[in-house]
């Protein structure tokens, strides 16, 4: 009897012992704890060798999980709280160490709200989270930021001067020329914050897209990566004005400069930021234009009116161009009679200039003077350029007429200072016609077909003053036969 009960005191003893060694089991105190991380502060999207960098390390310790647990790496607002529904970094890799140890490479949110007390802690799916992650320094809140937009940027419409009326104020926005291009400006990018200042000094509060001012000064924007701030992620630099009533001077700038080189294209003057505008070149309004910038290639007084809402300003600028005048001696459309010619004529002040004659829209070979001996009909072109100094050119278009027939008129003379090739029509240009050219002596000087307007070649060596020579052209055109007479 005794042997039956001491056995059902050891079952009973073992029973409780597994019990409680299960009880504990289950009910043993899941951990997760993180190491610290290598840098002190995120500054993710920085460029590095041409590319946006967003990646980082937390390796953690676990215990006493089930074998489904998962892990995430969270981060708190920019106030620095955790959110009921986290924000996630986005996992790259995830690494197990070991049955108790992972490692997580992660990306920020491209999109996060930046703050410099921000914090990262290790999320478990098991409603389980680990404390705050201290950075390099041991702080648990430290900056993250991912740069969206690395380069700098304008307001005022690029412009350097702004002005407003006594006692009222202004708006110096961020600009956005092309919204489309979401990388044109940083103001497409609606989690970035800025630092507005004034003559240098950080004005308080103020970190929109746009600042209102009512107060004279020097203004300009940064944008605010907290510690990860570049001084190139800046604005333009714009000065402030009061105008205290009318008649007041504005300014006007040249994007090309003054005097400025009209071969860049039109310069863009750009007035004092108003309301409205009136533009004037040498004292007369230029129609249709209203706003605040003038686009010209021209030189000459400008002149704008500048409302401010209360009070107008005016400002002018001589602008001067680095390029030519030039002119031609022939209307745009003229007439030759038959056997007729006309000497053209262009005159220009340009620096090292170079000249080029077409007809209908081909080079007229060895046409390289200021003169042109036209000889039949057709449209006409001269093309002048400065090589020196502003390299610029002009143009002059002008048709020469005639009755029917006359483009088959061969040129008869030849002036070796103006033209010292003999042109003929394009018709006789071509692989079935042949030209003969016979000197005075009955020596053939020039027998080819396809002639290409390219004779004489390398002069002609003339021992008689105004040597005649005689030609003929045979080809599908028909048959042409006349003299030429060569002039020194």
């Amino acid at each position: 009897m005794m042997k039956k009960t001491t056995l059902s005191l050891i079952k009973s003893l073992l029973f409780l012992g597994v019990f409680f060694f299960t009880f504990y089991q289950s009910n043993a105190q899941t951990t997760i704890s993180a190491s610290k991380f290598d840098f002190v502060n995120i500054c993710a999207g920085a460029l590095v060798n041409g590319q946006p960098f967003n990646e980082y390390n937390v390796t953690f310790t676990y215990s006493n999980f089930t074998a489904d647990v998962t892990f995430d790496v969270e981060i708190s607002d920019e106030n620095g709280v955790f959110l009921a529904t986290p924000l996630l970094a986005t996992k790259l890799e995830v690494t197990n160490i070991s049955s108790t140890q992972q490692k997580i490479k992660f990306a920020v949110p491209v999109d996060l709200k930046g703050s410099n007390t921000c914090s990262i802690r290790i999320r478990s799916n098991k409603n389980v989270n680990s404390q705050r992650i201290k950075n390099f320094l041991n702080n648990d809140t430290f900056s993250v930021y991912y740069e969206n937009y690395v380069d700098s940027f304008s307001i005022n419409n690029q412009g350097a001067n702004a002005a407003f009326c006594s006692g009222g104020g202004l708006t110096l926005s961020i600009d956005n020329p092309t919204p489309a291009i979401k990388e044109s400006s940083p103001i497409n990018y609606p989690n970035l914050k800025y630092i507005w200042y004034k003559d240098d000094v950080v004005i308080p509060g103020q970190t929109a897209a746009s600042l209102a001012v009512n107060t004279p000064g020097f203004y300009y924007a940064k944008i605010d990566y907290g510690p990860c701030s570049d001084n190139n992620f800046s604005s333009n630099r714009v000065t402030v004005t009061s105008i205290s009533g009318s008649g007041s001077t504005t300014t006007i700038s040249s994007s090309l400069g003054n005097p400025f080189c009209a071969s860049g294209g039109n310069t863009v003057l750009t007035a004092t930021s108003g309301n409205s505008y009136v533009w004037k070149k040498d004292g007369v309004v230029i129609s249709g234009v209203t706003t605040r910038t003038y686009a010209t290639s021209e030189g000459g007084v400008y002149t704008v009116d500048v409302n401010f809402g209360g009070c107008t300003a005016s400002g002018n600028i001589n602008l001067v161009s680095n390029s030519f005048d030039a002119s031609i001696d022939v209307a745009e459309e003229t007439t030759i009679e038959e056997g007729q010619t006309l000497s053209v004529t262009v005159t220009d002040d340009a620096s090292s200039p170079t000249y080029e004659w077409f007809l209908n829209g081909n080079v007229i070979a060895g046409a390289t003077s200021d003169t042109y001996l036209v000889s039949f009909r057709g449209n006409y072109k001269v093309k002048i350029s400065q090589a020196g100094g502003c390299i610029s050119t002009k143009e002059f278009n002008f048709k020469v007429n005639g009755p029917p027939g006359l483009a088959t008129v061969i040129p008869n003379i030849i002036k070796l200072s103006t033209s010292p090739y003999w042109n003929i029509p394009d018709e006789y240009r071509n692989e079935n016609t042949s030209v003969i050219i016979i000197s005075s002596n009955g020596e053939k000087v020039l027998d080819v077909v396809n002639y290409q307007g390219d004779w004489p070649q390398t002069g002609l060596d003339i021992k008689n003053v105004n040597p005649v020579y005689y030609y003929v052209i045979k080809g599908n055109a028909g048959e042409k036969k006349g003299s030429i007479t060569v002039l020194k």
